[in-house]
């Protein structure tokens, strides 16, 4: 097995677990259990550092975990959505991997979109700033 579909099933499993009720549960726990003992250790530094470090740990794993377990996610329902379109006779085959397009591209496509339903379409936007003009 490739060692990217080894992190990715890791990772599904670390966040299906990690997203349990019974895991905030236990974090709760965990910072319930620093807060008092806290007058144990005299509020001391060393006792705030042990929540900071723990915490930001966890939180920069964490994170990648979570991209990419969303970033699957989001490619799958991309693919289901493209199958779709693409089932349908109707439908604009153009519209296909639509996340590919440039901001640009899908403002536009949506400034189309809001004139076929008859939506009032805004306004393009200005910059806000002045040029001064040039004395004649």
């Amino acid at each position: 097995m490739p060692w990217a579909d080894r992190f990715h099933a890791f990772a599904s499993r670390v966040s299906s677990i990690l997203g349990a009720p019974a895991a905030f549960l236990a974090a709760l726990g965990i910072v319930f259990f620093w807060m008092v003992s806290g007058p144990l250790f005299h509020f001391s530094d060393t006792w705030q550092l042990a929540i900071n470090t723990g915490t930001t740990i966890v939180t920069f794993l964490m994170v990648f975990l979570i991209q990419n377990t969303q970033n699957r996610d989001a490619k799958a329902l991309h693919l289901k959505l493209d199958e779709l379109i693409r089932a349908n006779r109707h439908a604009r085959n153009a519209l296909i991997d639509l996340q590919h397009l440039t901001d640009s591209e899908l403002q536009a496509l949506e400034l189309e979109f809001r004139k076929l339903r008859g939506a009032p379409v805004p306004e393009p936007k200005t910059s806000s700033i002045v040029t001064p003009r040039k004395a004649s």
